[in-house]
């Protein structure tokens, strides 16, 4: 059946998908493996934002207390701040700054999380926690103006209903320390974003809670957050873990949550960000690194801007550390870019998304159809990812009646990465998986990452293309259609003439 696209458009893209996206903690910033990373993520996708843990933690120096004439006392130093924002804002990306972990010098407790041991204890002092935030965000207003650091929103911790990252989980510590620091952002400047809470899957209670402690209280908050993943738990193997993973319609649920829980309350109408998501939450799962994961995803980024004001996907590259230095090139990490700036095939999703008209022409389970302003038309189809664990689907069928005006003829340009295209994992797997791979086996796995590219003029009929897309295993495409509108062919040529093209050499 030919699904029959309508020629007024149903509305802009969202660019929530865009939005943001994560990076490991924010000193690993500072290594040139990162940077190339993310100068390559910037030219290709351009996400907007990007936010990670650790600003406060002990990596990026900022809190130093010291003592002087027997009285303890507090610098602020801003070295490694500047050098990663400095960074982020030449590549044309902005902050979107999470405030934690806590400082050693300022913890009340020693419980440490990740390899890098962010503490997750609450401050000793309040008070100095404030005027840490305050400092922090004076000096990033006056380094980079205010107009520039209002467009910059700032997050209250990580995940603070997980003993993990707050220790014991303590709802009501929990709302003491947003009070505070909610109050000492806006003392810097009325204009700042402020938000949180920041949860993890699994405690959707948190959130109305959340509401009626800032309106009781009259903290400030200008957006909610909260994670969104759809794994099951962790089944371990030596630098490895394997999961299930729930439909990926249940990653747009817990996109929509925030807004249906906060309906008719007193957050109702903030803007919602999802600051983290991703199948596994796991950054040794190598689900990450398949072509089935960006089949997976397609219809969550296609479709995830209709029900949230942005969702961040963890993390654009490999070069993250929590459970340790990586053991092997592919190890299951989290990143679009594997060390090295190898593309896995959902950098290539992400990568085709970037390439989407403005104006929505068409959904459906299984494409996207968009328009762009000088009348080109892009189409983004995959096909279904079963996660039960069956066969994958081939020559799953995605036709078409595409508008695209009077003209002779179409240009299509079809980019696919699948199970046998732009996948680089597979390609490793077949090299017999080398763990740091030397520099020959780096360039064939680049060669091997960049998806498959064909092209063909399509008959234009009454305005439209018949557009018939037959995708393999896992297979997600993007499919460009230019409409001909002059064939500026001599007509004294004829293709005929070459070798190869038609009749052999005709007198």
């Amino acid at each position: 059946m030919r699904t029959v696209v309508p020629d007024r458009g149903q509305g802009r893209l969202s660019e929530a998908w865009r939005y943001c996206v994560g990076t490991g903690r924010f000193d690993l910033a500072l290594r040139r493996d990162y940077q190339e990373s993310l100068a390559l993520v910037q030219r290709e996708i351009g996400f907007r934002h990007i936010r990670g843990h650790g600003l406060l933690s002990d990596g990026a120096g900022v809190h130093r207390p010291y003592e002087h004439a027997g009285e303890r006392r507090v610098r602020h130093v801003f070295t490694y701040v500047d050098q990663v924002v400095d960074a982020y804002l030449d590549l044309g990306i902005r902050p979107f700054l999470e405030l934690g972990f806590m400082p050693s010098g300022l913890a009340s407790g020693e419980q440490t999380v990740f390899w890098w041991h962010g503490n997750v204890t609450p401050p000793a002092s309040h008070a100095e926690w404030a005027e840490l935030v305050r400092a922090t965000l004076r000096h990033l207003v006056g380094r980079y103006g205010l107009d520039e650091v209002r467009t910059w929103p700032i997050e209250v911790w990580n995940e603070p209903n997980l003993k993990e990252f707050w220790q014991d989980a303590d709802e009501a510590a929990y709302h003491r320390l947003y009070e505070v620091t909610a109050h000492a952002v806006k003392e810097v400047d009325a204009g700042l974003l402020v938000g949180g809470p920041a949860i993890s899957p699994g405690a959707d209670e948190w959130l109305p809670r959340f509401a009626d402690f800032v309106a009781a209280r009259d903290v400030p908050c200008d957006f909610v957050s909260r994670h969104a993943y759809s794994s099951g738990p962790a089944q371990h193997v030596p630098f490895g873990v394997h999961q299930t993973l729930m439909p990926a319609e249940a990653l747009l649920e817990q996109f929509a949550t925030p807004r249906r829980q906060l309906a008719g309350g007193p957050l109702a109408g903030a803007p919602v960000h999802v600051t983290e998501f991703n199948s596994s939450y796991r950054p040794d799962n190598p689900v990450h690194d398949t072509a089935f994961h960006a089949a997976y995803l397609a219809p969550v980024l296609a479709g995830g801007g209709e029900v949230c004001d942005s969702f961040a996907y963890w993390t654009f590259c490999d070069v993250f550390e929590e459970i340790g230095v990586p053991a092997s090139i592919f190890h299951g990490g989290f990143g679009l870019l594997t060390h090295r700036q190898i593309k896995k095939p959902t950098y290539h999703l992400y990568a085709f998304m970037a390439r989407m008209g403005e104006e929505v022409l068409a959904r459906g389970a299984d494409h996207l159809v968009t328009r762009h302003g000088d009348g080109r038309v892009s189409v983004l189809a995959w096909a279904p990812a079963d996660v039960t664990g069956g066969d994958p689907v081939t020559g799953h069928q995605v036709r078409l009646s595409v508008p695209v005006g009077p003209a002779g003829s179409a240009f299509l340009l079809r980019s696919s990465v699948s199970e046998e295209h732009g996948n680089a994992w597979a390609a490793w797997r077949e090299l017999g998986r080398p763990a740091s791979p030397a520099a020959r086996e780096l360039d064939v796995l680049r060669e091997a990452a960049e998806p498959a590219r064909s092209h063909r003029a399509l008959p234009v009929r009454d305005g439209r293309v018949e557009l018939d897309l037959r995708l393999g295993a896992h297979e997600v495409t993007l499919a460009e259609l230019t409409p001909v509108l002059v064939d500026e062919t001599p007509p004294w040529w004829d293709d005929r003439r070459l070798l190869g093209l038609g009749e052999e050499n005709p007198a």
